[in-house]
């Protein structure tokens, strides 16, 4: 592939970007874990800003997530009024319309804020029945 493919890759990016690229999975990759300790939003109440980490894993079929374009997703949503929940939901559905894994799960664990700590998941299942057939199509 070459980076006139790719939005972010090989490229000078300064911003955030709700894009995320994709490139063929490799023949025989079965689960990918993505996880980003890094990631900061807004309570969407108080304004005041929340820190999470962001656990992403996958069971590819045909695409993967390309790493940098997922480092620009998450700082897109440093600036956003989001409730830990609704992140995970989010992410969760970006990547499954990016790359339509057989499966999705994103976990998203928040520090804690008022002595509470969330950690909330969301998945997406809808091709978990054609999972495991491997590269043989």
């Amino acid at each position: 592939m070459s980076n006139n493919e790719f939005t972010a890759l090989g490229k000078k990016v300064t911003e955030p970007c709700r894009q995320l690229d994709v490139f063929p999975k490799p023949a025989g990759v079965e689960t990918i874990v993505l996880e980003s300790d890094e990631v900061t939003s807004l309570c969407p109440v108080t304004g005041q800003p929340d820190w999470e980490t962001v656990v992403i894993e996958y069971m590819p079929d045909k695409f993967c997530i390309e790493s940098k374009s997922l480092k620009l997703y998450l700082w897109s949503f440093r600036e956003e009024g989001v409730f830990c929940e609704a992140l995970a939901a989010q992410i969760a559905q970006d990547v499954d319309s990016a790359c339509k894994p057989y499966r999705c799960k994103v976990t998203v664990i928040q520090k804690p804020r008022g002595g509470i700590k969330i950690t909330a998941s969301a998945c997406t299942e809808n091709r978990l029945e054609t999972a495991g057939r491997g590269d043989a199509k």
